[in-house]
């Protein structure tokens, strides 16, 4: 049996979805997670939800469904410029799923991709990607003081989005 996108079950609509990407136990590859602590602690608008997916791509995909935005936060792996902040629109990064059977290589590209086929109009039609450059990616709970800064500086920036769209 197979379902459509019509027979889903309802899921609330909301206008901005914000979802962290990360493994918080790798350094700076939490970046994701800690802009969506810091964005937790700020007044955010009705409207906007906040997710921190962790490292489950599939979560990502679920979470979206239903909002007319969609923001992603990640790490990008390091390079020449720790805590630079790249803003991609998201159709330039999705990617078609492996053909695998195992969740842990189903990652928040794929999401993009998989979501926009299996929930159409459901799916957000307008996706932003936020990478962070990060400094290191070796065991360890806290950002890099370069990463620490970026997510700040991501977390504002997405609230004051958030903030437009409630006055627009």
């Amino acid at each position: 049996m197979s379902l459509s996108p019509e027979a889903l079950p309802e899921k609330p609509a909301f206008e901005l979805a914000v979802i962290g990407c990360g493994n918080a136990n790798r350094s700076d590859d939490g970046v994701g997670p800690r802009v969506i602590a810091l964005l937790r602690e700020a007044a955010l608008p009705r409207g906007v939800a906040v997710l921190d997916a962790g490292t489950d791509g599939m979560g990502v995909m679920y979470s979206a469904r239903g909002a007319k935005r969609l923001i992603i936060v990640d790490a990008r792996a390091p390079e020449a410029a720790p805590g630079a902040v790249y803003e991609v629109p998201g159709d330039a990064l999705m990617a078609p799923p492996p053909q695998s059977l195992n969740l842990h290589d189903f990652r928040w590209d794929h999401a993009l991709y998989a979501g926009r086929r299996i929930y159409g109009e459901a799916f957000p039609s307008e996706v932003t990607v936020f990478l962070v450059e990060a400094e290191r990616l070796d065991l360890g709970l806290d950002l890099s003081p370069a990463v620490e800064a970026a997510a700040r500086r991501v977390a504002g920036q997405i609230a004051r989005l958030a903030g437009a769209l409630e006055a627009g």
